[in-house]
């Protein structure tokens, strides 16, 4: 059976909406790629969406190629900006972003810079130069943690 973030990490992408929880959230590796401006309306965003996705499933066929299939993760997003007035002004042209999906923990830096490599010679999309390897291991208190709830 294919590797499956959603189905591994069941705890972080599909909670139980009954209670609050602190839950452990281990060190995850993502493809990432970051930029700024209105989601919705930003041809840089969806050019980044698109590299994404693209360096996802040439790694995954790489991967699969070597004996090792995996899901292609969700897509995820962090969201900030300078000033976080922003938010509750729904000023979406001011805010900045960081698109990521998932990786399995055995897809290293080295098979994401051949899939960017691949993927760019393939699509001629300048983005997919920008996509990156990335691992995020958000702490607190020196544990990493996630507050799930209604």
């Amino acid at each position: 059976m294919p590797y499956d973030v959603k189905r591994e990490l069941k705890e972080l992408y599909a909670p139980k909406n009954r209670e609050w929880a602190l839950v452990d959230v281990p060190p995850q590796q993502f493809l990432a790629i970051d930029g700024a401006g209105d989601p919705n309306t930003s041809p840089e965003y969806a050019r980044a969406v698109e590299a994404l996705y693209s360096v996802a499933y040439t790694v995954k066929f790489a991967c699969k190629r070597d004996g090792r299939d995996f899901v292609v993760g969700p897509l995820e997003g962090l969201w900030w900006a300078p000033d976080p007035s922003v938010f509750t002004a729904r000023a979406k042209e001011s805010w900045h972003w960081r698109m990521l999906i998932g990786q399995p923990d055995w897809v290293s830096a080295g098979q994401v810079k051949e899939a960017v490599d691949a993927a760019l010679a393939k699509k001629k999309q300048p983005a997919i130069a920008d996509v990156r390897h990335e691992t995020l291991a958000d702490s607190c208190g020196g544990r990493n943690m996630l507050y799930l709830g209604q």
